[in-house]
């Protein structure tokens, strides 16, 4: 009698996805303090907006009885609909999840946008004959705009003075090895970060990497070069399980998968990626605004351009302005202008302090405490200042706010082939660079890679948050020289 092998026996598993709940995942982790802060701040601000709305329009006609169907805390049920529709897509467009300390202001203003245009709709349906109070409803809309954005920025200063008093983020690498060494000297120059354990990306899907990462217990694992297909099916669920939060470092190709649609097409899984209705509308406005910010900051900092000349000439002999040829759109040459903040002979003098680069690879000079620089150039370069009369490029079109810094032609000679794609858009005073480290950043190639994920991500929404993060920086003096 022929007797069928025995099975295994094996432990049953769960799918992938299946989240493992631990006491660790329900720890008041920081971002989650940041999503709760930021929801009563929502919450708050909205009610303060409807309470000003409220008192506005008691001078005209007051809010219909067949929209008040209960008041609690002195607002009517109303509000109570429009807050939670409101925070429900906040939360949807995860204005709740992100990091960044400025972030989706124009895009929070624009779903408080939508809450109320659909609410004009749902009323005409509920009765047709009801006439709400104008008064009511634009002082409420524009309120809520106002009120939460700022609540927004605060809330934002606030919880970064908070997690700056905490323990820095644990960080687990993983990497090529010869990449490891160069990513874990750049992290651990932030404060705010500490490198707990490391390993190489071809071993990121064993189970030992895995253990490894849970014995750590890291906050967030960065990554870079995974294998794709283990990526997909192993790490990712297991950290996501384990409530780990996973930073991918991508190359431009995978950015640009970002903007893909999931679609089947010919019984295929493919990313369909195709151009916006309103293609180049957007480019548009911000030309607009680039135009409009420039010529009021130039017409409101007058004072300011005569007070900062006077210094520079009393302080050195030369001119009061600094210009120099950069390469910007498609490598066209242009000068760029500046405050002088070094001595006449400067441009002459580099070659002799060539050797004193700090920057590695050569491509961009800097040094800590240039000799060049004049008493007045180093407050002057500190907050900035110095940049100011590049509005004029930005005027004259050559520059535009936001956008890859235009280097030197020194500068540019040096580039690899691949950093030229940055001369693809139009440069700018501001960027992703500045923001992310300015002059502590040494490898061009790693500012380059800022550069490129700008323009692949590109949106209004990104250039805003570009500009209120230089604000910031910029009164904080960090990472300038």
């Amino acid at each position: 009698m022929k007797t069928r092998p025995a099975k295994p026996k094996s432990t049953p598993q769960s799918d992938i996805r299946a989240s493992r709940l631990s006491l660790r995942s329900w720890l008041p982790a920081r971002r989650k303090l940041r999503g709760l802060g930021l929801v009563l701040s929502d919450a708050i601000a909205m009610a303060t907006a409807w309470k000003i709305a409220q008192f506005l329009n008691q001078f005209y006609s007051p809010l219909p009885s067949s929209f008040v169907w209960w008041v609690w805390l002195g607002l009517p049920s109303l509000f109570w609909l429009f807050a939670l529709s409101t925070l429900a897509l906040f939360a949807h467009h995860r204005l709740y999840s992100h990091t960044h300390a400025a972030r989706d202001y124009a895009k929070a203003a624009q779903l408080i946008s939508y809450v109320y245009l659909a609410s004009l709709l749902l009323s005409y349906f509920y009765d047709p004959h009801l006439n709400p109070p104008r008064s009511l409803f634009f002082s409420a809309w524009f309120s809520s705009i106002a009120i939460v954005v700022f609540a927004r920025v605060l809330t934002n200063l606030l919880l970064c003075r908070f997690e700056a008093w905490q323990k820095p983020t644990a960080v687990f690498l993983i990497a090529p090895a010869n990449r490891l060494q160069i990513l874990s000297e750049i992290v651990t120059k932030q404060p705010h970060y500490r490198i707990v354990g490391a390993a190489i990306s071809s071993t990121a899907h064993s189970p030992a990497i895995f253990q490894s990462i849970v014995r750590l217990q890291p906050e967030e694992v960065l990554a870079e070069n995974i294998p794709n297909a283990e990526l997909a099916s192993r790490l990712f669920w297991r950290l996501r399980s384990a409530g780990i939060v996973l930073r991918l470092l991508p190359s431009s190709r995978e950015m640009i998968y970002r903007r893909g649609i999931p679609e089947i097409f010919a019984s295929l899984p493919t990313l369909k990626i195709e151009s916006s209705f309103f293609r180049g509308f957007d480019y548009c406005i911000k030309r607009w605004l680039d135009v409009l910010l420039a010529a009021v900051t130039v017409l409101l900092g007058l004072p300011l351009f005569l007070v900062i000349a006077i210094a520079i000439k009393a302080s050195s002999p030369g001119p009061i302005f600094f210009r120099q040829e950069r390469t910007g759109l498609h490598s066209k040459v242009f000068q760029v202008w500046k405050f002088r903040t070094m001595v006449v002979n400067a441009s002459h003098l580099q070659s002799s302090l060539e050797q004193q680069n700090e920057n590695p690879d050569g491509v961009m000079f800097k040094i800590a405490c240039d000799p060049r620089i004049t008493p007045i150039g180093n407050f002057l370069r500190r907050t900035s200042l110095d940049e100011l009369p590049q509005l004029f490029n930005v005027l004259l079109g050559q520059m535009s706010l936001v956008g890859p810094r235009p280097l030197p032609l020194r500068d540019t000679s040096l580039f690899e082939p691949w950093h030229h794609i940055r001369h693809q858009v139009l440069p700018g005073i501001t960027g992703l660079w500045q923001i992310s480290g300015r002059s502590d950043i040494k490898s061009f190639d790693d500012a380059v890679r800022l550069d490129l994920h700008y323009i692949d991500n590109w949106s209004l929404n990104l250039d805003l948050e570009i500009l209120l993060e230089t604000i910031k920086i910029v009164c904080l003096g960090k990472g300038a020289y």
